[in-house]
């Protein structure tokens, strides 16, 4: 009964996916939209009405049934992905909307793209084994959002010399947008506590990004969030300090 639920809740996301209704649903298998909602309600499909109501997505059941079992992520690239994903921005572009279950035709839509176009970048990433190419040209993420770049690698100066100084050219004032900047003293133990805190933080962004995929494209947001916290002090006060008075953090080189 467990895995009857969870087959329901996957297929009533896709359906949210694809933008279809209860009563479209209810229209193409000939029956009233309350009878398909105790079907939902209920979890009392039988392998034929399961079957047609993936047929209306052009899905097979067995694509849901493996979306029951958690599939590994790819949580790092490798220099060779990383050096080819930001050789050409476009790329970059429909692998960023890709991961965020953009269809061909939303890209194509948003951006100076034609649909050949982005098809030819998405199929570069299928063979780049970030993302799997479906039938009807839909994509399946094979990448984590948590993934890590690789450190001084091509993604990081990516970031590092395009993404970090346009996010930050703002001064955080407009709606939707918010800062802080905290300055204190804090002992190792308190400032371990704190990263724990930041994990949980990007834990429930992440969860959130995850629930408002099912949200048609038009009531979501490019939103990027930024938690960063080091053993610092300002470069203005730093080169005023006495050389015996500087103090090197526990275990920091």
């Amino acid at each position: 009964m467990a895995q009857t639920a969870a087959i329901v809740e996957v297929l009533k996301r896709r359906l949210k996916e694809h933008g279809l209704t209860y009563a479209q649903v209810a229209e193409a298998l000939d029956l009233s939209e309350a009878s398909v909602k105790r079907l939902f309600a209920e979890r009392q499909f039988s392998l034929r009405r399961l079957d047609q109501v993936c047929g209306l997505m052009g899905l097979e059941i067995s694509e849901l049934v493996r979306e029951l079992k958690p599939e590994p992520r790819i949580q790092q690239l490798t220099l060779e992905q990383e050096q080819e994903l930001v050789s050409d921005d476009r790329l970059v572009l429909v692998a960023m909307c890709s991961l965020n279950r953009w269809q061909v035709s939303e890209i194509h839509a948003n951006y100076d793209l034609t649909e050949t176009e982005v098809i030819g970048y998405v199929a570069r990433l299928d063979r780049m084994g970030l993302l799997e190419l479906l039938p009807g040209n839909r994509t399946k993420p094979l990448v984590g959002h948590d993934f890590s770049w690789i450190k001084n690698g091509p993604l990081q100066r990516f970031i590092e010399t395009k993404v970090q100084p346009d996010f930050f050219n703002c001064d955080f004032n407009g709606p939707g947008e918010f800062r802080l900047f905290l300055n204190g003293m804090l002992s190792t133990h308190s400032t371990d506590s704190v990263h724990q805190k930041m994990r949980r933080l990007a834990q429930e962004f992440l969860h959130c990004h995850q629930e408002d995929q099912a949200l048609p494209l038009g009531q979501r947001f490019g939103v990027s969030l930024v938690v960063a916290m080091r053993p610092w002090e300002m470069e203005v006060f730093a080169k005023y300090r006495r050389p015996e008075a500087r103090k090197p953090y526990p275990g920091k080189k």
